[in-house]
């Protein structure tokens, strides 16, 4: 029985799952911080299964003269979400990330690494909630997302990224 179950732990350990990050940077060469970012992925996450091209998009939730570029990658990973949390935020540091925030409002930053989806996981915790709890209200994240997976299923909304998009474009397109 115990040899059973530790093949069973072994198994679950190992499994396999298909994460999606959104990435973002507005600050200095836009282009070469998210390259940067994603030449970490492999070593640090896991295979990167595909991504989106760069989007152009004005900053949300605060004014700043800076757009930024995002995009949207498909990731293999043996992690789990928490771990997976702070691999990608050691990924922000090494790429230059400082806070988030300066006291709770958001500004320019090198490099914005979020976990949008991890498999069809509903995860509600202190330091992570997964699905990301705003991903369906922007467009910045939906439109690279949608090129990538739009038949992949928001796990709380039950509808498909491409009709979350769709939904978002209508009431706010902030990419160009």
């Amino acid at each position: 029985m115990r040899l059973r179950r530790r093949h069973v732990d072994f198994v679950i350990k190992n499994k396999l799952s298909t994460v999606y990050l959104s990435l973002g940077s507005n600050t200095g060469d836009r282009q070469t911080h998210l390259r940067n970012a994603l030449s970490h992925i492999p070593g640090k996450i896991g295979k990167i299964l595909t991504l989106s091209g760069f989007y152009r998009t004005q900053p949300w939730g605060y004014v700043s003269q800076e757009t930024y570029l995002n995009m949207a990658i498909a990731v293999e990973t043996a992690l789990n979400p928490a771990t997976l949390l702070s691999e990608t935020q050691a990924i922000e540091k090494t790429v230059g990330r400082r806070d988030k925030t300066i006291n709770g409002v958001y500004h320019d930053r090198i490099i914005d690494i979020d976990i949008l989806l991890y498999d069809d996981l509903i995860i509600q915790s202190p330091t992570l909630t997964i699905p990301h709890p705003l991903m369906h209200q922007r467009t910045f994240v939906l439109h690279p997302l949608a090129e990538i997976a739009p038949h992949l299923i928001h796990p709380v909304l039950k509808k498909t990224i491409a009709e979350l998009y769709t939904i978002t474009i209508d009431v706010k397109d902030d990419c160009f």
